[in-house]
């Protein structure tokens, strides 16, 4: 293969590639449970990376269910979102998300900067609850209900839920183990139709696993639970602050 050929590559193996090019990705009919809790302070403030700050600390853990992603197919996520402002700013900071494919995880950490590993979740109705689960390998690390369409939600509520500026951490490590590329950054999802949009009761368990420490932001208080469904684009991320620029040295790791 030649170089300018290589060049045009977005991801190995060449021939194969764990994630295809082109436009940014499109969901259809991608359906949230979302419950936001509030967690302790301190556990909160121990994960979440200067300058982000944290003021009530409202935790959002969800489930996504994606049955139809142009060039990925169909796969499920879970995470938790914490509530945090930048420069004033309130806004989102993916903290933590666990996926069951390989092509959303290869794509999400090389082309953005979504934390994601594997992981099973699954979101479905059970009689009349909605119900999301989260497993990481053979045990169960969190489990999700809610009262099945209980109220609506409206809309601009729901949009609001879903649109808020959310921030991650770029980390890319060069040969020598040391950040090559460590970066705070800033997206925004503005393509957006709200298809559906309810809210009810919910009920969140998280429980310990030293891979997957959901439990560490521990369930002090549920603040509210939606169940949302969509369509939209992502939204592309951009460098908010650079870790390793000059007026803020990186500190030398072993």
């Amino acid at each position: 293969m030649r170089i300018e050929d290589v060049r045009r590559q977005v991801a190995t193996p060449l021939g194969a590639p764990a994630f295809p090019g082109g436009p940014a990705y499109r969901f259809t009919d991608r359906e949230y449970l979302n419950i936001v809790y509030r967690t302790d302070p301190e556990a909160m403030r121990a994960v979440v990376p200067e300058p982000l700050t944290v003021g009530d600390p409202l935790v959002k853990f969800e489930v996504m269910k994606m049955p139809d992603v142009s060039g990925l197919g169909s796969f499920t996520e879970s995470g938790q979102v914490l509530r945090v402002e930048y420069e004033g700013e309130p806004a989102d900071y993916l903290h933590a998300m666990y996926v069951d494919s390989l092509a959303s995880i290869a794509s999400g950490r090389e082309i953005s900067a979504y934390p994601k590993k594997l992981g099973a979740p699954s979101l479905y109705v059970d009689s009349d609850t909605l119900v999301g689960t989260l497993d990481y390998g053979t045990l169960r690390v969190a489990t999700a209900t809610m009262g099945y369409k209980h109220r609506p939600l409206a809309e601009d509520e729901a949009r609001a839920e879903i649109t808020a500026p959310t921030f991650a951490l770029k980390i890319i490590p060069g040969y020598d183990r040391k950040p090559r590329v460590l970066e705070l950054v800033r997206s925004q999802i503005t393509d957006i139709t709200i298809k559906e949009a309810w809210k009810g009761p919910a009920r969140l368990q998280l429980f310990e696993h030293v891979l997957a420490p959901l439990a560490d932001l521990p369930v002090r208080e549920i603040v509210s639970a939606s169940h949302i469904r969509v369509d939209l684009t992502l939204g592309r991320f951009a460098p908010a602050f650079d870790y390793l620029a000059a007026d803020h040295p990186a500190e030398e790791t072993s």
